[in-house]
């Protein structure tokens, strides 16, 4: 199930729409708050160590990246938000961003919010989640440094986010899935879950 994302290679960065790949096939982005793990998390999927650049100083990702996997299919890494340490400016500038692409890009078949397991989840990760709700986006909740807590901490808090989960969804059914999983890029534990359920926002066969 892995394989396919293994083949994942830098295709570019970009700043503005204007200078996004051709808004065709599938894409999958990741987006969380800064030092979360959103890197590493890419690096792990696709078992490439720097394909994703990593950094101790949060905010590192200034663009949207894009890394192709063979023909018209992606995976993007959205800028981080939250605990930057720069100018209000700077932030404001990247939530335009993040949002003009969540608005616009047809091609956009599922997202991955990017959560720090350690922590709750953020009013953006939430905004976000009901987002896709009203887009009808599927959202995966990757609770990610799962190995910095005990079995059944980590246990504990699947079971919380998978409730507020729930909750958001309300008591109807609807057309778009919110799911959560643990991971851990360290551990490579979680690897093949997400993996799975990627190939299947990308309708990926045979991996």
């Amino acid at each position: 199930m892995k394989e396919k994302f293994r083949q994942a290679t830098f295709l570019l960065s970009a700043t503005d729409l204007r200078h996004f790949p051709a808004d065709e096939g599938g894409e999958v982005a990741f987006v969380g708050r800064s030092n979360a793990g959103k890197s590493s998390a890419i690096n792990a999927l696709t078992g490439r160590r720097g394909l994703a650049r990593t950094s101790k100083t949060p905010g590192r990702t200034q663009q949207i990246n894009f890394f192709t996997l063979g023909g018209p299919l992606r995976l993007v890494d959205l800028p981080g938000y939250g605990y930057a340490k720069v100018p209000p400016s700077t932030k404001a500038r990247w939530e335009k961003l993040i949002d003009a692409y969540l608005r616009r890009r047809e091609s956009l078949r599922g997202l991955v919010i990017v959560v720090d397991a350690r922590r709750a989840l953020s009013m953006f990760d939430r905004q976000i989640l009901e987002w896709c709700l009203a887009a009808a986006i599927p959202a995966h909740v990757l609770l990610t440094k799962a190995d910095k807590l005990s079995r059944n901490g980590a246990r504990d808090v699947l079971r919380e986010v998978r409730q507020e989960l729930r909750a958001l969804s309300g008591p109807e059914a609807v057309p778009v899935t919110l799911s959560a999983q643990l991971f851990s890029s360290t551990r490579k534990d979680g690897v093949e879950e997400l993996a799975a359920l990627m190939a299947a926002w990308l309708k990926l066969r045979n991996l």
